[in-house]
């Protein structure tokens, strides 16, 4: 009977261990969902900054960046040939809980991913992996 106890126990905890993993999952995606800007400045290496769009940045020529929707919609900000941004649209897709998968509509650029490296109120930095 102990047995039977203790193992019911530990069912139940790695139960909760997995739905509040879930949760959490599910909270950082939501904080995705934005407008963020290539802080170019404070890269490091390979990994890219960005800020939300109503970060005050300093000056510079322009700035790349993309947002996510909720409904896994994405769009990818590019200088445009004018000076001006760009916007590409597309889709993004969680492969696990730090890399999104990238697909835009036009095919001009191959698929890539984004591993998340540190996620943030007001700050994202990521890997971008070519595939």
């Amino acid at each position: 009977m102990r047995l039977f106890t203790l193992l019911a126990c530990l069912s139940v905890l790695l139960l909760a261990a997995t739905c509040q993993s879930g949760a959490e999952s599910a909270a950082q995606l939501k904080q995705l969902e934005r407008t963020w800007l290539h802080a170019h400045e404070e890269d490091q290496a390979d990994v890219l900054v960005y800020r939300p769009n109503t970060y005050d940045f300093p000056p510079s020529r322009g700035r790349t960046g993309f947002a996510f929707d909720h409904n896994g919609l994405f769009t990818q900000y590019d200088i445009a040939p004018t000076d001006g941004i760009e916007g590409r649209r597309g889709r993004w897709t969680a492969e696990n809980d730090h890399t999104l998968r990238i697909t835009l509509e036009d095919k001009k650029d191959p698929d890539y991913t984004l591993e998340i490296v540190s996620l943030e109120k007001d700050v994202l930095k990521v890997r971008r992996v070519e595939l």
